[in-house]
């Protein structure tokens, strides 16, 4: 299965991905009307900054998904991609899949009593954030060939 895998080097915080996010997440798709729309759009990906650190977190869909084994009534569960989702008509608004979630990425709504995390944009070939990353910090790829790509790069720009 792809992933939404990140170069750490490459992210400079400008949080496109979060804005491609909230576009794709709205009514409209379109930027100028998506900041008009009755419920704003909500992001599903976070570019955290902290000292020096800068990291564009979103649902990693562990294999264990302690937010599924959570969830008490089956809202969180894998679709056919093997991404984690939310059906919002099952979900009763307890939140314990934010509780659990060891990377902070679910979110509750509290408007609606229900919350908010990565879909991976169905439909979409590539993820909005992915597609909207200007340094391509951000790549959709399986992560075997991810990490072969590091280690090109590595052995490449390594000093001897």
């Amino acid at each position: 299965m792809k992933e939404i895998l990140v170069n750490i080097e490459k992210c400079v915080a400008c949080k496109s991905c979060e804005i491609a996010c909230r576009v794709e997440h709205s009514i409209s798709k379109n930027l100028f009307t998506a900041i008009f729309e009755e419920q704003l759009p909500k992001k599903r990906v976070f570019v955290e900054k902290i000292d020096d650190k800068v990291l564009p977190l979103q649902c990693r869909n562990c294999d264990d998904s302690p937010c599924i084994t959570a969830c008490m009534t089956g809202a969180m569960h894998k679709d056919e991609r093997g991404v984690t989702i939310c059906d919002e008509y099952k979900c009763v608004g307890c939140f314990m899949c934010v509780m659990v979630c060891p990377f902070g990425i679910i979110v509750p709504d509290l408007q609606l009593r229900n919350v908010i995390k990565c879909d991976r944009c169905p439909g979409k070939e590539i993820p909005a954030c992915v597609e909207a990353c200007p340094t391509n910090a951000l790549q959709f790829s399986d992560a075997s060939t991810f990490s072969g790509d590091r280690r090109k790069f590595y052995v490449k720009n390594i000093t001897i």
